[in-house]
């Protein structure tokens, strides 16, 4: 499936708008920063460095785009000010490209794999069962028939939440008493996906970072029990981020990697912050994919992140 089949205009109109104050915010300082000259030289390059690391990208990445960029005004010998946009754009996206963020339609499964069981991780707050709901909205919305499960079992509100979600969706949510063993709750719901036939299998999770030895505990139990009823699973464990909280998301994403086998990510609540930079930082330091990122409140507004897209909606083009 190709880029331009999955990606519509409505869908760059979204990401244009959610990603509007963070390239408002950091491209709005690079012009400043360039106003007057006519060459990337030193001071140049500092000022990038400054801006990058205050608009969330991190100390890490910050210096290898730094580095990338040196060595392409090294290596083009004269790099006037007008093409610096260009060139971290070609860089920041060769960067993903490196971390193994594709540009693939992360809302199509691979065959022979079913149900396909998704362990969502995360801290409250940061907008994790309403991107499970968004999610079960738009596997549904391709066909996928899909079940929710309930296995934050010690916040009444969370399973409501879900619940809440799982109607408006039009899928079953399976739960169990508040209190119930989250590891039973996730078992009960690919038993029931794998008697039903469902394509999809989507688990919430508690997001207490009490400690990281409790936590460690209880994901390997929630594993340990679905794999029970189907060996190969969790095929996915996607930590859910909130973007606008900066650093804090590396921090979250640091401690959860430790925790259990994270191998997707997912950036909330972009639309409303500057640190959309955040997205091409966690993905480089972290080395794992950004799947989806989230732009907004609608069902809609949850979307299959795309490393051109992404790129190109930050640089204008």
């Amino acid at each position: 499936m190709g880029f331009f089949d999955f990606f519509s205009k409505q869908k760059k109109e979204t990401l244009d708008n959610g990603l509007a104050k963070t390239k408002e915010s950091v491209f709005g300082k690079i012009a400043r920063a360039v106003a007057g000259k006519s060459t990337v030289d030193e001071d140049v390059l500092d000022d990038l460095e400054e801006i990058l690391v205050t608009s969330d990208v991190g100390v890490d990445t910050t210096l290898e785009i730094i580095k990338r960029v040196e060595e392409r005004v090294a290596r083009d010998k004269y790099v006037n000010t007008s093409e610096l946009n260009g060139i971290l754009r070609d860089e920041i996206s060769e960067l993903l490209t490196k971390n193994n963020t594709e540009d693939t339609d992360w809302l199509s499964l691979p065959s022979g794999s079913k149900p396909y069981v998704i362990l969502v991780v995360g801290v409250n707050g940061v907008g994790k069962t309403t991107t499970i709901g968004k999610l079960a909205y738009q596997f549904k919305k391709v066909g996928y028939s899909v079940v929710l499960g309930a296995a934050d079992t010690f916040r009444a509100a969370a399973v409501e939440q879900l619940v809440i979600w799982g109607e408006r969706v039009g899928v079953p949510v399976i739960r169990q008493q508040m209190g119930s063993d989250p590891a039973s709750v996730a078992f009960d719901t690919v038993s029931s996906a794998v008697a039903n036939k469902a394509d999809v299998v989507i688990i919430d999770t508690a997001g207490r970072l009490h400690n990281k030895i409790n936590l460690m505990n209880e994901l390997t139990k929630i594993r340990n029990a679905v794999k029970k009823v189907v060996s190969t699973a969790p095929d996915d464990v996607l930590l859910v981020l909130d973007g606008s909280t900066g650093q804090n998301a590396f921090e979250q994403a640091k401690q959860f990697t430790k925790a259990t086998e994270v191998n997707s990510l997912a950036i909330t609540k972009l639309d409303g912050t500057a640190k959309g930079g955040v997205v091409i930082g966690i993905s480089n330091q972290f080395k794992i994919p950004v799947k989806y990122i989230g732009l907004g409140e609608g069902m809609e507004d949850l979307q299959a992140f795309n490393r051109k897209a992404f790129v190109d909606s930050l640089f204008g083009e």
